[in-house]
């Protein structure tokens, strides 16, 4: 009968007991947690007063720690020295009970309990209560333990996570110095920083090691001798042509002083050599020009990502006709034209030109294009539209290369359109009564210039039996043999004459008109238009 009392009064206590539970996991820290634990064992004992005593070893000494802060040489007798759980009830004496807990980080507590306010010694509910307090306490900090693992695993993961993408972005600017001076600095400063290194140091010198050429350092003028002979340095090298280069870096820098570097660090220093290394290597073998094979294999897969920028189909768009084409001057070009479906019966027109050809700029016409369609799900404005492009195009390109630019957005239901010409050649309008307007306002070419050169834009409608007529500069700028160019006059002229083709009977014919112009004269310029009839 009494064991039942007993159970019933601790199923009676469970909630008290969970809510212990998380009163100690909720602690800040470890001093919090004994504090709240004396709390909980006043509030369940009664008890007259409680010392809680900490070591953080087997050998090491008590320590009082907790609310009552007494130390009393003649209590540690209390505490027999045991490496496991130990629990003594005492009658008569200063304290009913002690308690030696270990803790999951090898440490001890201490817990001395002191006389009930009634007077009574701990009765067998207390004892179970003790027990089942002590339990919670030793998963309470297993918790703590655990979470402070688990957050520097998180600061750790954090800091490899930034790291790597610092090393990334090393990677990406490293690549676009073709000064080596300027290369080497950069990667110096760059490693210092990635590894918190107090010294760095470039040794470039003749493949036998015997004559160094070059010599840089970071910080500019740091002692080269103070870093070569340090204790605490990581190295990496590596070989190219009939060179030997040397990365060196210097004393790791803590809020404690200087000390060694990790494996991480030594890591990090070899990506940056890596890295260096790559990009003397490729700068190299741009000075040498590339292998014909080579160059073939860059060519077709510049050749393949254009292919895939470039649209197969346009889309069908109701009351209206659409046409295209896009015909590169090499194996790959940098004209782009497109219509995106935006919804609702609206649709983007888009045509640019990139300046210069080739790989570069069938890369950046890809660019262009993911930006785009990344964009348009916006619903931008086209001016704001326009200046995320050009910062876009800024950052993404060399500084002889820009793109001109345009874009209309229309409304199929009522012809309405917002368009917008960022440097491209001017948009030609044929209204059914054969008035030709042209626009070309807007603003400067995307990538030229990042001082928020502001765009502007501006709205037409295109009617019933108006054409637009969108095209690149490789059309008025195809030339003969004699050097004349095909011009804007005789393409306008063509426009106007055959507008009442359709709309892929109009692009097909131009194509023919420019080529027959051309004859068999080389041409540097890609050819591409767009043509768009309202019915």
């Amino acid at each position: 009968m009494k064991q039942k009392h007993l159970v019933e009064k601790l199923a009676f206590q469970a909630e008290s007991f969970h809510e212990g539970f998380e009163i100690l996991t909720q602690s800040n820290n470890f001093e919090e947690m004994v504090r709240n634990f004396e709390h909980l064992s006043r509030s369940n004992f009664l008890i007259t007063s409680i010392q809680i005593y900490h070591k953080e070893s087997s050998e090491a000494q008590w320590k009082s720690i907790g609310l009552e802060n007494k130390f009393d040489e003649s209590d540690l007798s209390y505490l027999v020295n045991k490496n496991q759980l130990s629990i003594n009830y005492f009658d008569k004496q200063k304290f009913n009970c002690s308690v030696i807990l270990p803790l999951s980080d090898s440490s001890y507590l201490g817990i001395l309990l002191g006389s009930k306010l009634d007077g009574t010694d701990l009765n067998d509910f207390d004892k179970i209560t003790l027990q089942i307090l002590l339990q919670i306490l030793d998963g309470a900090h297993k918790y703590h333990i655990n979470q402070k693992k688990v957050k520097k695993l998180i600061f750790e993961l954090n800091e490899k996570v930034s790291q790597l993408n610092n090393l990334i972005d090393t990677g990406i600017e490293l690549s676009k110095y073709e000064k080596q001076s300027v290369l080497y600095e950069f990667a110096l400063e760059r490693a210092s920083s990635l590894t918190n290194a107090s010294s760095a140091l470039i040794n470039v010198v003749d493949q036998d090691g015997s004559v160094s050429e070059h010599q840089y350092t970071f910080p500019v003028k740091t002692p080269v001798e103070s870093i070569l002979n340090s204790n605490l340095k990581i190295e990496s090298s590596f070989e190219h042509g009939n060179k030997h280069y040397q990365f060196v870096l210097s004393g790791k820098e803590t809020r404690s002083g200087t000390t060694s570097f990790n494996e991480l660090d030594k890591s990090l220093l070899q990506a940056i050599s890596r890295q260096v290394h790559a990009s003397i290597e490729n700068q190299y073998l741009y000075e040498q020009s590339l292998e014909k094979e080579r160059m073939e294999k860059e060519l077709s897969v510049a050749a393949s990502i254009q292919q895939r920028v470039i649209p197969e189909e346009l889309p069908n768009i109701d009351g209206y006709e659409l046409a295209g084409t896009n015909i590169p001057s090499r194996e790959v070009g940098g004209d782009y034209y497109d219509c995106i479906s935006l919804g609702n019966e609206k649709y983007a027109l888009i045509i640019a030109d990139v300046a210069g050809k080739g790989i570069a700029a069938a890369l950046l016409v890809n660019t262009l294009n993911a930006a785009l369609h990344s964009y348009m799900e916006f619903n931008l404005p086209l001016i704001e539209l326009a200046d995320k492009l050009n910062k876009l195009i800024f950052e993404s390109s060399p500084p002889d290369k820009f793109i001109t630019f345009f874009i209309a957005i229309l409304d199929s239901k009522t012809g309405e359109c917002d368009i917008l010409n960022a440097g491209h050649n001017p948009i030609l309008l044929l209204r059914r009564n054969g008035t030709l307007e042209q626009f070309n306002a807007g603003g400067i070419g995307l990538g030229m210039l990042d001082f928020g050169v502001p765009y502007s834009g501006e709205n037409l409608i295109v009617n019933s039996g108006d054409k637009l007529f969108l095209y690149t500069d490789g059309i008025p700028e195809a030339m003969n043999f004699n050097e004349e160019e095909y011009s804007d006059e005789r393409m306008i002229e063509f426009f106007k004459k055959h507008s009442n083709f359709t709309a892929e009977k109009f692009i097909n014919a131009i194509v023919d008109d420019v080529a027959k112009f051309v004859g068999n004269a080389y041409q540097s310029d890609d050819i591409t238009s767009l043509i768009l009839k309202r019915n």
